[in-house]
């Protein structure tokens, strides 16, 4: 499998024969959205800095609730989560669970609260966990770790955080990887991971340049 992120939500998820686009963004963040092609779109949040389906070319499926889906033999399941707010005002989002062959990725999306323990279930499921760490409307550092302690994942992959140009107030990763007390890795352009590659004991943390190809 190949992980590219390409800054905010935006991950391309790459098996042989099927490609996964996860909220796409427009271009009124201050980031540039590449031009992606992927047979599915996942979208968590049904706002500009996740919904941008028009900029993703070649897709024949779209998912942005809870549910059961099976596309070219990748399961996705949708679970309903939370933004950030007051308890009965908060907007709903979706978290995606990905059974691939042999790895199975979690993308939490636009997730501000804390999962219950039946959303943890289901996303406990995860090999890899891709998580908003910047705070504002998401989780911030103390809340995505957590998480990562509810949901143990193998692999962790830190999105939603501050970047250059980005015309959004969160924090920098840096934030996230003190509070997880982990030395800040060389990031990559990409992540190519396989079931054999998952041999450590304790949760990884990766970090990925947002990337500026597509296709």
């Amino acid at each position: 499998m190949e992980i590219t992120w390409y800054g905010l939500s935006c991950f391309r998820l790459r098996v042989r024969g099927m490609t996964v686009v996860t909220d796409p963004y427009n271009g009124s963040f201050g980031l540039t959205l590449p031009r992606l092609r992927a047979n599915v779109v996942t979208v968590s949040h049904d706002v500009p800095g996740h919904n941008h389906v028009a900029g993703v070319r070649g897709h024949d499926h779209v998912f942005s609730g809870p549910g059961e889906y099976e596309v070219n033999g990748v399961f996705i399941t949708g679970v309903a989560t939370y933004h950030k707010g007051k308890k009965g005002e908060r907007e709903r989002t979706t978290a995606f669970v990905y059974e691939f062959d042999d790895l199975t990725v979690c993308h939490l999306g636009d997730m501000g609260v804390l999962p219950d323990r039946e959303q943890v279930e289901i996303l406990s499921e995860a090999d890899v966990l891709l998580l908003p760490v910047g705070g504002g409307d998401t989780l911030d550092a103390a809340k995505a770790v957590e998480v990562i302690t509810e949901l143990d994942p193998r692999v962790v992959i830190p999105m939603h955080y501050a970047l250059p140009g980005l015309k959004l107030k969160l924090d920098s990763v840096d934030k996230f990887l003190k509070e997880m007390g982990v030395p800040r890795p060389e990031p990559l352009s990409v992540l190519k991971l396989g079931r054999s590659n998952l041999t450590g004991e304790e949760t990884e943390v990766i970090l990925l340049e947002p990337q500026g190809d597509g296709e």
